[in-house]
């Protein structure tokens, strides 16, 4: 009976050994699960796409941005200074150049304007009072202006075209000089005014006609902007040349 009891008593420690080294082996193994999960989270963060939103960027990592974000606008500025602005340069020049240019040629316009209406001021006026008193004297000026020309002798026929006209007699005679020195070099026959293409069969018929023309497309006497339309491509000396010929008739 001792000896059955002291078998049940060697029985009981032998379990409580064994229950004890079980119970000793689960907790290390569940130790060991813990540590080895523990190492794995950030794999399992990964499985859960979590890892992408929650994981701090490394140093490593952050210092690659940083370089490949230098580098970038590096590049950009590097493409920016090396572009071809002469083209916007040369036209920002050219619109400089024009505005000066148009300036100038306005100042000058002006300039020469207010000469051309000073030189004017200088023409004395036509007595228009008397057709016969008219006749006689622009007939003897004219006639004198025109000595030793082609035209000599014709102070008459100027002077009653510009009366039956109402033009000033010295304007038609003062053109001749400007355009053909008073009738000796005329471009067409009779036609000493530069006159479009016309020519006549005699010097009666031209002054005629040129006087009825000056009245018709031009009016009374000379000015500036008439001077304009009758020479244009020459039309400053044109106009002082010819001013200045009808001040000494």
């Amino acid at each position: 009976m001792v000896a059955k009891r002291n078998n049940t008593k060697k029985s009981s420690v032998a379990v409580r050994v064994c229950g004890g080294a079980v119970l000793s082996c689960a907790l290390v193994a569940c130790l060991g699960m813990g540590i080895a999960s523990a190492g794995a989270a950030p794999v399992a963060g990964n499985l859960f796409g979590i890892s992408s939103i929650s994981q701090p960027a490394t140093a490593s990592e952050s210092s690659s941005f940083s370089v490949s974000d230098t580098a970038l606008e590096d590049s950009v500025l590097t493409t920016a200074a090396s572009r071809d602005i002469s083209q916007g340069i040369a036209d920002i020049t050219a619109e400089e150049k024009a505005k000066k240019e148009a300036e100038e040629a306005a100042r000058q316009a002006k300039a020469q304007q207010s000469a051309a209406q000073q030189a004017l001021q200088g023409l004395s006026e036509v007595d228009w009072s008397d057709k016969d008193a008219f006749i006689a004297e622009w007939t003897e000026r004219i006639n004198n202006y025109l000595a030793g020309s082609p035209l000599a002798g014709y102070g008459e026929t100027f002077a009653t075209a510009a009366w039956e006209n109402q033009v000033d007699p010295r304007w038609s005679p003062a053109i001749s000089n400007t355009e053909s020195s008073k009738g000796a070099n005329c471009f067409l026959p009779h036609n000493a005014w530069g006159w479009g293409q016309s020519s006549w069969g005699s010097w009666e018929q031209a002054i005629n006609a040129h006087v009825a023309g000056l009245a018709q497309g031009y009016g009374y006497t000379i000015s500036y902007d008439k001077a304009k339309r009758y020479c244009p491509p020459n039309y400053d000396n044109w106009y002082h040349d010819t001013l200045s010929q009808m001040k000494s008739i």
